[in-house]
C-alpha cells in the first residue's frame, strides 16, 4: 500500500465485500441466481417492493440492484465438468442480460509441442528487465517460448533483505530454480524449516508444492526455468509455512522436491567430450521428464561438434567464455550471462571456451542421445 494511502484507509473495520450488479429484471434475475446457480439469498430490501438483494455463493458476494439502466455484468463460474453442467452451453445469460461464463475449475495442464529453433540471448545485448511478481526484476531469456512450451528466466534483486512474497504455488509440468549470483532463503511444504539457497545450487518445484520466498541477498540472481511457458501461480491464504510435517520423500503429481547443493556434488564425464558435469538428481525426480546438469570446462582435451536428438536443450553460461556455432547459423560469441536453445539434429560446435567455462543445461526429457562429430 502507499505510505501516502495508509492514513486514509481502515481495512481491520471492513465487514464485507460485494460486486454490484444493476438489473432490469429484478426479480428473474434474483431467481435465476438462486434457483440456477445455487446462491443464497442474504438480504433483501426494502419489504413492500424490494429493490436490492445481496446474495452470496461459491466465494463470492453479490449486490443485485434494480436499475432502469441496462448494464450487464460479466462474471465467470469455474464449475466441475463444464460440459455436463448446462447441456454443453460455455456461457448462460440472465433474463436481465448479464453473462456467466463457465470455465473448468480444473482444466487440464496442456505443455504445447515445442516449435524449435536456435535462440541465443545475450546479457550485454539485452536491457529488457522488467518488474514482474514481488518487486523482482525479470529478463527473458527465451523470448518465442519455444511456440509456448517453456518459459527461462534470469531474475534479480538489486537489494538485500525481506522478499514481499506469499505462500503460493504454480500450476506446471517442470519447474527449476537455479541460484546464479548470490543468496536466498526459501521454505516449501512438507521439507522442513526454511533454508538458504546458495549461488551454484538448485531446487526443483514440483506442481503445486506450497512455496514462499522470505529474504535474498544484495545482488541475488536466479534462472527460473517452467513448463510450460503459460502457468498460473495461485496465492494460498490459508497454509501457513512452514509446515509442521517433514515429507522428503513425498510427490507431488509425480515429482519429489530436490535441493541439489554444489557443495555435496560429485563430478563426472559430460556428454560432450571435453566437459565434466555435475548431475543434479532431478531426472530421477521427475521421473525423466526433464534433466538438469552444470558441466564445466576440462581444459586441455578438445571438444568436438556434436548434435542432440532431445526435445528441448536450453543453455545458460554461468562462467567464462565460447564461441557457438550451429549449422545454417554464423558463429556468436558468448560469455557469462548469456542463454542459448539447441534445437534437435543440428550440428553445434563449440569453439575457444575458455578454462573456467561453465554451462548450466536444462533438457526435456531426461534422457536423450548425444553423436559426437
Amino acid at each position: 500500500m502507499p505510505d501516502d494511502a495508509s492514513p486514509l484507509t481502515r481495512p481491520d473495520l471492513i465487514r464485507r465485500a460485494e460486486v454490484r450488479i444493476p438489473s432490469t429484471a429484478f426479480d428473474a434475475d434474483m431467481r435465476f441466481f438462486i434457483d440456477a446457480l445455487g446462491f443464497r439469498l442474504d438480504r433483501i430490501w426494502p419489504a413492500d417492493a424490494p429493490a436490492f438483494a445481496a446474495l452470496s455463493g461459491h466465494g463470492t458476494a453479490i449486490l443485485l440492484e434494480k436499475s432502469v439502466e441496462p448494464a450487464p455484468a460479466a462474471l465467470r463460474l469455474h464449475v466441475d465438468n463444464p460440459a455436463g453442467f448446462a447441456d454443453g452451453e460455455a456461457e448462460l445469460t440472465t433474463p436481465g442480460g448479464h453473462r456467466i461464463a463457465l470455465e473448468d475449475a480444473d482444466p487440464p495442464l496442456v505443455i504445447p509441442e515445442a516449435a524449435h529453433e536456435f535462440v541465443v540471448r545475450r546479457l550485454a545485448d539485452s536491457d529488457a528487465w522488467v518488474i514482474g511478481r514481488a518487486g523482482m526484476h525479470y529478463r527473458d531469456l527465451v523470448p518465442d517460448r519455444l511456440g509456448g512450451a517453456i518459459i527461462a528466466s534470469h531474475i534479480r534483486i538489486a537489494e538485500a533483505g525481506p522478499v514481499d512474497d506469499m505462500v503460493h504455488y504454480h500450476t506446471v509440468g517442470f519447474q527449476l530454480i537455479f541460484c546464479h549470483r548470490g543468496w536466498v532463503r526459501l521454505v516449501y511444504e512438507d521439507q522442513g524449516p526454511p533454508f538458504v539457497l546458495g549461488a551454484g545450487d538448485c531446487v526443483i518445484q514440483p506442481p503445486e508444492i506450497r512455496h514462499r520466498v522470505l529474504e535474498s541477498s544484495a545482488g541475488f540472481e536466479v534462472i527460473e526455468i517452467g513448463v510450460p511457458a503459460e502457468h498460473l501461480t495461485t496465492i494460498d491464504h490459508e497454509m501457513e509455512l512452514p509446515t509442521p510435517h517433514f515429507r522428503p520423500d513425498r510427490e507431488f503429481q509425480g515429482t519429489k522436491f530436490v535441493l541439489h547443493r554444489e557443495a555435496d556434488a560429485v563430478w563426472g564425464p559430460w556428454r560432450i567430450p571435453g566437459f565434466e558435469a555435475r548431475e543434479t538428481g532431478i531426472g530421477e525426480a521427475t521421473k525423466g521428464i526433464a534433466g538438469v546438469q552444470v558441466a564445466r570446462r576440462v581444459p586441455g582435451v578438445a571438444v568436438p561438434g556434436t548434435r542432440h536428438d532431445g526435445d528441448i536443450l536450453f543453455g545458460f553460461v554461468r562462467e567464462g567464455s565460447m564461441s557457438l556455432e550451429v549449422d545454417g547459423h554464423p558463429r556468436r560469441d558468448l560469455g557469462a550471462g548469456d542463454a542459448f536453445v539447441l534445437p534437435p539434429n543440428l550440428t553445434a560446435g563449440i569453439h575457444g571456451p575458455s578454462d573456467d567455462l561453465e554451462i548450466l543445461e536444462v533438457s526435456l526429457p531426461a534422457g536423450f542421445a548425444t553423436a559426437v562429430n
